[in-house]
């Protein structure tokens, strides 16, 4: 018997000689290396210490493994995902300089309707990052410096196929640069899976064949597709950038029968169960990922109380893309290995550093030293100790460098007042997610909490705008009273800190370019349900806050 993927990962310890038959052994020792990772409910972490490395491999297996993962995170690799469309043919329905007289209509009627018509108009539309031609950043197959990171090819058995990845959302350009793992500000990955399940459904394969030239294998996976997304249910985010993938879950699973495979059914499909997410607004930032290292509970709330977080979030994905969960099953048991490399990938992303990206604004450094004190003394108690190379004088770590995290041992929920929507929102699946077969498999538990992680502040400074919700615009603002923040903002990318960043504040420009001004996507209203600015009261006397955000910059 074949057993699950997690339980194997459980079970691999040699038996007779028998090596790890699904999952990573760097090493090859017959051992799968997940067993070193404690992903239980229980689990904790020493204080002062981390998971960056969180199967404890040794270097160069750990830098190899990393840069697999991230080719993971560059195409989702999921050769069973229920929206993948055939990539030759799908890009040519959308290639910038056609001649082609039916796809130039095609792409001014998509342009129309979807916002994009062209695979360059897409990319802008998606907010995506580009490959650096530095080498910082592997590139995956087939990809060079300059292309979009956040539209990937990966390969199936109707060939290559096209999909939307990890870095569409947890990727994003910062004054000129990619930076793996950090929010895109930017993002429509939701808005383009809400968009196409209109779109798609209403463009006929037959048209489809005959403006490509689709091969057979081709016009079957674009059949598939079609015939998945009437699983899908999506939301449109009430701002741009933020994240609608917790209702695209709970809206899909309501057009599924609530049994532990999560069974298609065109009936529910065509009128769903009602769900709180049909009018609850819960959405929020895609999640940094170099925080995951301190962490032992999992999302902003906390909710995921147990089980790897990058297994369960691949169960998520797809039952957000229409995906049978047998097929994803099947797919699971016999990838263990990319699933690994994928984790890995992700909790060995560093943060990125300020004066690596502004070293023109230098810090102040006695400023910070001065909000060191006032860090301690009014934030970290939530969200941790951040020893510095000024205070230990440790050899080799320059004076803004951090030399140790010292973050609660278990992940704690608070409820600081701010929005509840995000958290209340799990209510609407948390139990329909327990039941499921692959669920149990995983080891994934749920639990609806009342607030929200304090999460540690690495490379906070960039993690513009704040709150779950990015509902305040600037580190100033988080540290005055509620009554006193900017109910109306605008969000635009972090291109030229000149223009786009207010370095002072650390955050977004209170005159924002006019070009951000043109659509109304980017304005955040903080009166609307779910963005909500309020709570997280801090007591920092205003004629110390300028200090504490100095000392903030050089987390």
């Amino acid at each position: 018997m074949t057993l699950p993927p997690l339980l194997l990962l459980m079970a691999c310890e040699p038996v007779g000689g028998a090596a790890c038959e699904n999952g990573l052994d760097a090493n090859a020792d017959g051992k799968c290396d997940a067993l070193v990772a404690d992903w239980s409910e229980g689990a904790s972490i020493e204080p002062g210490t981390d998971r960056h490395n969180i199967y404890e491999l040794e270097a160069a297996s750990l830098e190899t493994t990393t840069a697999a993962g991230l080719a993971h995170a560059s195409a989702w690799p999921v050769g069973v995902s229920g929206l993948l469309l055939p990539d030759r043919s799908f890009r040519l329905l959308f290639e910038e300089d056609t001649t082609h007289e039916g796809r130039e209509t095609f792409q001014t009627l998509a342009g129309n309707l979807l916002g994009f018509g062209t695979m360059e108009e897409m990319t802008d539309w998606l907010g995506l990052a580009r490959y650096p031609d530095d080498g910082s950043i592997p590139l995956p197959p087939n990809a060079q410096p300059g292309d979009p990171m956040g539209m990937g090819t990966v390969d199936t058995e109707w060939g290559p196929a096209f999909s939307v990845s990890c870095f569409a959302c947890h990727a994003s350009e910062l004054f000129g640069r990619p930076v793996v793992g950090l929010t895109n500000r930017r993002s429509r990955a939701n808005e383009f899976f809400h968009n196409t399940r209109v779109f798609f459904p209403l463009f006929p394969a037959a048209d489809y064949q005959e403006l490509t030239g689709a091969s057979e294998l081709e016009m079957d996976l674009y059949v598939r597709a079609q015939q998945n997304l009437p699983a899908v249910g999506a939301t449109l985010p009430v701002a741009r950038g933020l994240d609608t993938s917790l209702a695209q879950v709970g809206l899909s699973l309501a057009r599924r029968q609530p049994d532990a495979w999560a069974t298609r059914d065109p009936e529910l499909e065509r009128d769903p169960r009602e769900s709180l997410l049909d009018d609850l607004v819960a959405d929020s930032k895609p999640a940094v990922w170099w925080t995951l290292r301190y962490k032992t509970h999992w999302l902003a709330d906390g909710s995921v109380r147990s089980g790897n977080p990058v297994f369960t979030n691949f169960l998520w994905n797809e039952i957000g893309r229409g995906t049978d969960l047998h097929d994803l099953d099947d797919w699971m048991d016999e990838n263990g290995v990319a699933m690994d490399e994928l984790t890995v990938a992700i909790f060995n992303t560093p943060a990125p550093r300020w004066e690596d990206f502004l070293p023109e604004l230098v810090v102040d450094v006695e400023a910070a030293q001065r909000g060191e004190v006032v860090f301690e003394a009014a934030c970290a108690g939530c969200h941790g100790h951040y020893e510095k190379a000024w205070s230990t004088g440790e050899a080799g770590v320059d004076a803004l460098g951090t030399t140790r995290v010292v973050y609660a041992a278990q992940t704690e929920v608070l409820d600081v007042g701010t929005d509840p929507q995000r958290a209340e929102g799990m209510g609407a699946f948390a139990e329909a997610l327990n039941l499921l077969e692959l669920s149990q498999e995983m080891n994934t538990v749920l639990s609806v909490q009342q607030g929200y992680v304090p999460p540690p502040l690495d490379g906070i400074w960039s993690r513009f705008p704040y709150l779950h919700n990015g509902s305040v615009p600037t580190l100033c603002d988080l540290l005055r009273p509620p009554a006193e923040r900017p109910t109306r903002f605008v969000v635009g990318p972090a291109d030229d800190p000149d223009t786009d960043f207010d370095a002072a504040c650390v955050g977004l420009p209170s005159t924002p370019p006019a070009a951000w001004l043109e659509d109304e996507a980017n304005v955040v209203d903080t009166s609307l349900p779910g963005l909500g600015n309020g709570g997280h009261e801090v007591e920092v006397p205003e004629a110390d806050r300028a200090d504490l955000v100095e000392f903030l910059k050089t987390l």
